[in-house]
């Protein structure tokens, strides 16, 4: 059977010498004996030992050993950092003696280096070993429901961000449950694989919670006003109170119907005045 770069296999020491040991690469010639160098040995090794060693090309592209493995097994998901990209995908860090490859086409959203995020470990079509961001039926399968007795509405919730949509973002909290935050609840850009604390705003039959990103209403009603007044500042001084949902979202990250409550709020405090139109909003001279 011939071995792979970039995967693990159990290989049997049939010879030693001053750089370390040689591993038998199962093709009946000596010459193919995959190196186990001294300085990628975890312990000491002996001739007659299988050993579990990651395979991979070193800079001569020559077949190469350490004892140094992934952490985690295939099929497992676990956080894990980027630490390179490429054109074609990025490398993940999962304890091996190299970074293990992503494809692009299995990366959920643009992560960068540097940044965690989730994902599973997997062995493609050429028998490497390589990453992938899709994990939400892990993420259910490992998950469990939250009941009225151990979580709140209003309790606050601490997870990572696991799946992004156009509806919304979804979060494994730290006690495993499947948390959602629709789009609405969002006030700002969030990244796969982000550690983030919301408030739980309902708890359905089934055990998954609905959350906010958002402060509570009174808090959220200064914060949004404090938004939009800025913006007005910044923009000449008028705002229009009929602006789309679509467009207040996108200049404020809010609903439409609390940018009505905040425009609202600064009419009250008299921070702006109503236009003899009535459609437009601007600042007082």
């Amino acid at each position: 059977m011939a071995l792979n770069p970039m995967s693990v296999a159990k290989l049997k020491v049939v010879r030693k010498s001053d750089m370390g040991a040689f591993l038998d690469a199962q093709t009946g010639n000596s010459t193919d004996d995959i190196l186990l160098h001294k300085n990628q040995q975890t312990q000491d090794v002996n001739i007659g030992d299988e050993v579990e060693v990651f395979l991979y090309h070193d800079r001569k592209k020559r077949l190469t050993a350490s004892m140094n493995v992934p952490k985690m097994k295939e099929g497992q998901i676990a956080r894990v950092k980027v630490i390179n990209k490429t054109e074609d995908g990025a490398f993940l860090d999962v304890g091996a003696e190299r970074g293990i490859f992503m494809p692009f086409r299995e990366m959920r959203g643009k992560p960068e280096i540097g940044d965690t995020v989730w994902a599973k470990l997997y062995t493609d079509k050429s028998g490497k070993l390589a990453m992938t961001m899709n994990v939400s039926d892990e993420m259910r399968r490992a998950s469990k429901p939250a009941s009225a007795d151990e979580v709140k509405r209003g309790d606050s919730i601490k997870g990572t961000i696991f799946n992004i949509t156009d509806a919304g973002a979804f979060l494994l909290s730290d006690e495993r449950y499947i948390v959602f935050i629709t789009r609405k609840e969002i006030p700002c850009k969030l990244k796969l694989g982000e550690e983030v604390t919301a408030r739980v705003t309902f708890i359905r039959e089934d055990g998954r919670i609905n959350a906010s990103l958002r402060e509570q209403k009174e808090k959220a009603l200064l914060s949004d006003a404090e938004k939009i007044f800025r913006y007005m500042k910044e923009t000449g001084g008028t705002i229009s109170d009929k602006m789309s949902p679509e467009m207040v979202y996108r200049h404020f990250q809010i609903s439409k119907a609390a940018y009505k409550r905040a425009l609202g709020h600064l009419y009250k405090e008299h921070k702006i005045q109503r236009k003899e139109d009535g459609f437009n909003i601007e600042l007082e001279q």
